[in-house]
């Protein structure tokens, strides 16, 4: 299982391509994260770094990055790491905990919290979500109140069962969902650790899921 296989629309400019590579697992960019945030904030000096208005009372902690033309809330709170992307929409509330990459054309919603996540272009996470641990393809959609769940009630490792039952050892005791491009959660749908979902799917409302679905 491949990277590609869920996430084929990386842009030239992004500037992570060459660390969060197409052809390794794709839990494998989780473990990789901090490593290429790191890289990123070593090469852009802290006057280069926020691109966009904040308003007095939204907060931003550490090292953050926030491109052109992002529309940033009255209040809210980002702590760094955490790369934010040209374009992006943040609504109020919105809480960011770090180590968090967001493409471009996002909309991080409100009182939605996001932890250790990627989140290509054109991802929509709307209203009140949870994105913990987890990696979200260009133009995923989560409906309002959608969870993607990040631990194991026992606290064990993540198991991923694929084809043929294949079980993949993730060495994560965090991970939330895979959401392969243009896959979408219902209203509050669960997705529970270690969902992937390949490119397309949909999970309908309400609904709790988990394992590959293709």
């Amino acid at each position: 299982m491949q990277a590609k296989q869920f996430f084929s629309s990386i842009t030239d400019g992004w500037p992570f391509k060459n660390i969060l590579l197409l052809e390794i697992e794709p839990w494998t960019w989780l473990k990789l994260l901090p490593k290429a945030l790191a890289k990123f904030f070593e090469h852009c000096l802290p006057e280069n770094r926020i691109h966009s208005i904040v308003p007095p009372n939204f907060h931003v902690f550490g090292d953050v990055f926030i491109g052109e033309n992002v529309a940033l809330p009255p209040f809210g709170y980002i702590q760094g790491p955490t790369y934010i992307g040209d374009h992006c929409i943040l609504r109020p509330s919105v809480y960011i905990r770090g180590n968090a990459i967001v493409g471009q054309h996002c909309v991080l919603g409100n009182s939605c919290e996001f932890k250790h996540s990627i989140l290509l272009d054109h991802v929509q996470v709307p209203h009140f979500n949870y994105v913990g641990d987890s990696i979200l393809g260009t133009h995923v959609h989560l409906g309002a109140g959608a969870i993607l769940s990040n631990v194991r009630f026992d606290k064990k490792e993540i198991l991923i069962k694929g084809d043929n039952n294949k079980v993949y050892a993730t060495g994560l005791k965090k991970m939330g969902a895979i959401m392969g491009d243009y896959a979408e959660a219902g209203c509050n749908a669960v997705l529970q650790p270690g969902t992937c979902l390949f490119p397309h799917c949909k999970v309908y409302p309400l609904n709790s899921v988990k394992g590959v679905i293709t």
